[in-house]
């Protein structure tokens, strides 16, 4: 089975993603908080690119979610922190969201087989559920205005290790790209201090400076939640295989 990591949505080719199973990741914070708004009830998120087609799907019901620059879109009823999709007003509904780099990058994988957003609150879980599906996998990490951001290749760290602790088990040979490599060894390297490293990278760095402080701490807890987000009919649902997940 071929994994395939790549650094940013910009070296992503749709046409090379079809039949395979792609897993995108933008832990700061797209993919975090997409799932922990999934982990709190929401029944599904329309990911879109801009504004505009955001401001076009709404319907009576729906809540409007997203960033520009790391600050929530005037007009919108969310910004882009996980600890904004923690209540009960997300419960039951369904939102539109659009973010500078993670929707960008679902969005230019809709050729695949299946797409799952990742993140470190849930790598164990997606890891599982890619391995399932039996097919080369394919990591997009998400970037920042499409140049490569340390956590998201960390966080592909993270799933090539739990796809190698799945699926060598099975005797399933690996054929790994060696920047999915490099992604594992750098993870291993800082597993013991995640918060640390999320700090202190550049993305962690302008958030905390914007006040985002706890944002940071929490997308760093790894395997926090055992939902999987996997695209169906353009929206993100929570798959049906896993569908559990643990409150902090």
């Amino acid at each position: 089975m071929d994994i395939m990591v790549i650094p940013s949505v910009n070296e992503a080719r749709t046409d090379n993603l079809a039949n395979k199973t792609v897993i995108v990741i933008d832990v700061l914070r797209a993919t975090s908080t997409m799932l922990t708004a999934l982990a709190h009830g929401c029944s599904a998120i329309y990911p879109v690119e801009t504004v505009m087609q955001a401001k076009q799907l709404q319907q009576p019901g729906y809540l409007l979610g997203g960033e520009r620059g790391c600050k929530k879109i005037p007009g919108f009823d969310l910004g882009n922190s996980p600890f904004e999709f923690m209540d009960d007003q997300v419960a039951g509904k369904t939102i539109i969201m659009t973010t500078t780099n993670g929707t960008r990058a679902i969005q230019k994988a809709f050729k695949a087989s299946t797409i799952i957003a990742a993140s470190l609150l849930n790598g164990k879980a997606c890891a599982k559920e890619a391995a399932a599906l039996k097919r080369n996998i394919v990591i997009i990490c998400s970037g920042t205005q499409d140049v490569y951001s340390l956590e998201d290749g960390i966080c592909a760290g993270q799933i090539v290790e739990e796809l190698q602790n799945c699926l060598q088990a099975e005797g399933v040979e690996l054929n790994i790209n060696d920047f999915g490599l490099s992604m594992l060894y750098a993870f291993r390297q800082v597993q013991g201090d995640m918060t640390k490293a999320l700090l202190d990278c550049a993305n962690g760095r302008r958030l905390c400076s914007l006040g985002f402080t706890e944002d940071i701490i929490y997308c760093s807890r790894m395997n926090l939640i055992r939902l999987v987000p996997i695209v169906q009919d353009g929206k993100l649902i929570a798959s049906p295989s896993i569908n559990s997940f643990e409150r902090f």
